[in-house]
């Protein structure tokens, strides 16, 4: 093949893919960052995004802000049912309350001053009908008189015993179990507020935001891309012929314009199945077209940026497998 003439040589590199290749194994592709997307839980119009694209953030940060005056007005409701409950529980468990309990006291008081007036009154007629000067029918209504007071003094009393015992079992129980419903709904009702808050899934970089305050975000719809900048993998091609020459786990020398010397990536994927092609931007004139993808993560990150072209070969001391 050296002995054909230069003209000859380039038309069976133009029409043999592959012909006069440079026996090196070099193999081109681009740097992509493990990108995360931060999404609403919920949709809502968006009021406000206090982040901008290339800034750092950590993990767990407002990144974006929806309208929460629904859910603002539903935890306010959930923690009124809360006190509402708390306090009906409260009033079961120590009884009526002090003034009711004082109106009886007073009450009770009274009858007791009345019982004891119509005790002397009695007692008045017992000795008076001994001595024949009263009737015994007066007799008999001072009798009742007291028997009516004695009888007021002891519903009065009861009605205090009862005042101050606390609901019974099943009263409170109902009580606990509505307070515990109410408490469950305040949660629920925090969450969805908290949950009007994008934020970030990841401490990175931001590199996209899809959204301008003003815009409704759907459920789940990315707003939001993020990279770690400590997680950087280069996504290459190798060509068919040469598939069998680099495995997983595998360290390759990394290059690209205007990057330091002696970066390195490991394999740490091949795809089984080839492409016919890969983008021609990153391809060598497109030597080679059937193509299998493979991933390498770089042991230099930082020194990288996502998109960047660069190239990988093996190590010069590792021999091919």
């Amino acid at each position: 093949m050296t002995d054909l003439p230069g003209w000859f040589a380039s038309v069976l590199a133009a029409v043999i893919p592959g012909y006069g290749d440079d026996p090196g194994r070099l193999w081109n592709g681009y740097i992509e960052a493990d990108y995360h997307y931060a999404a609403p839980l919920s949709p809502g119009r968006i009021t406000a995004i206090p982040v901008q694209e290339g800034q750092k953030v950590e993990a767990g940060e407002v990144l974006m802000l929806l309208d929460d005056r629904a859910e603002r007005a539903t935890l306010a409701e959930a923690e009124a049912r809360v006190a509402q409950a708390a306090a009906n529980l409260q009033d079961l468990q120590t009884g009526k309350r002090k003034d009711e309990i004082d109106v009886i006291r007073a009450s009770l008081d009274k009858a007791k001053a009345v019982q004891a007036q119509q005790k002397i009154n009695f007692d008045r007629s017992e000795t008076l009908l001994a001595r024949n000067v009263i009737s015994l029918s007066q007799w008999q209504s001072d009798r009742a008189a007291l028997d009516a007071a004695d009888a007021a003094v002891a519903e009065l009393q009861a009605q205090l015993r009862v005042a101050e015992l606390p609901a019974r079992g099943a009263e409170r129980e109902a009580a606990e179990q509505a307070l515990k419903a109410a408490q469950a709904a305040q949660d629920s009702a925090r969450i969805a507020l908290d949950e009007r808050q994008v934020r970030a899934p990841i401490t990175g970089l931001i590199d996209d935001i899809y959204f301008q305050e003003g815009d409704v975000a759907a459920t789940g719809a990315p707003s939001i891309a993020i990279y770690a900048p400590d997680v950087m993998k280069a996504i290459f091609f190798i060509p068919e012929r040469e598939r069998a020459t680099v495995a997983v786990g595998q360290t390759l020398a990394l290059t690209c314009d205007s990057c330091p010397p002696g970066l390195s990536a490991r394999v740490t994927r091949l795809s089984a199945d080839p492409q016919f092609t890969p983008p021609i931007i990153y391809s060598r004139e497109e030597r080679n077209r059937l193509v299998f993808r493979a991933e390498a993560i770089s042991d230099q990150p930082l020194s990288l940026l996502p998109g960047q072209p660069v190239t990988l070969e093996p190590l010069v001391q590792e021999s091919a497998p």
